[in-house]
């Protein structure tokens, strides 16, 4: 499918991370609409995602943190990769952003959570391959009106999200030289979600090119960095496709992740 990214860019601002859900179940409509989605939206064969209404507690149940457990969930996504697959950690993480911003725009709430859930239970109940793992999941559904502490923390409000300014992340050319749409990429890129907001992602950018790297090779938090990378070049691509401007991810060894060069006329 082709990325709605005038729907998806206007997401990605009002997206919060909730944990405390109404347990009412989803209506037949949104459950359809997202079952569509998580069919449809494949960039990646390696990559995949499954709703599940059935017992989401039995995965999630323990999914605490240090941000507070998830509760009254009534559905979740699973997200799956292929191991085998070197990039099977950003192609995951460019996926399930995907699956969150169309639950964003249809009004609904989400959370990534990476490393407090039961990737056992999950692969069951998904139907995973030998040689696939849940590397992620989110929980879906309305969530309760008022924000807990834990969620108060963890989305930082009135910090801009507790989010680094671009300085702290881009390298190349002088901000100043930026052209608007590479401007728009990298300030939807600031605000991707990341494990325990380590954001972990910098940015060289040349004329018609921004290549993501990794900070550090240092693994934390059980989840990997590219994951997280893999999130951001989403917001990349749909800020970019919302200027007008078109580009293909293109994959690199560590600790770069990813290139995305745009037409040279842009």
């Amino acid at each position: 499918m082709d990325i709605p990214f005038s729907r998806w860019h206007a997401a990605i601002p009002p997206r919060r991370s909730r944990r405390r859900f109404d347990s009412i179940e989803l209506e037949s409509s949104l459950l359809a609409e997202l079952q569509t989605i998580c069919r449809e939206f494949r960039p990646f064969p390696e990559a995949r995602a499954e709703l599940v209404t059935q017992s989401p507690d039995r995965i999630l149940k323990g999914a605490i943190g240090p941000y507070g457990k998830v509760k009254g969930a009534p559905a979740l996504v699973a997200f799956i990769g292929d191991m085998d697959d070197p990039y099977v950690q950003e192609k995951v993480g460019y996926l399930g952003e995907g699956i969150i911003l169309e639950a964003t725009a249809m009004g609904l709430a989400t959370c990534w959570v990476g490393g407090f859930f039961r990737p056992k239970v999950a692969a069951s109940i998904v139907g995973a391959a030998e040689n696939e793992r849940v590397l992620a999941v989110t929980p879906v559904g309305h969530a309760v009106e008022d924000f807990s502490l834990e969620e108060r923390t963890m989305t930082g409000f009135g910090r801009a999200h507790r989010r680094k300014p671009l300085a702290e992340l881009v390298t190349g050319l002088d901000q100043t030289e930026l052209p608007h749409w590479m401007k728009s990429a990298l300030e939807a890129a600031r605000i991707a979600p990341s494990a325990i907001n380590r954001q972990p992602w910098r940015f060289y950018v040349e004329l018609n090119r921004i290549t993501i790297s990794v900070d550090s090779p240092r693994f934390t938090f059980g989840i990997s960095k590219r994951l997280d990378c893999g999130i951001a070049m989403l917001h990349i691509e749909v800020a970019a496709l919302d200027c007008g401007v078109q580009g293909r991810w293109e994959f690199l060894e560590a600790p770069r992740v990813a290139k995305f060069p745009v037409d040279s006329g842009r």
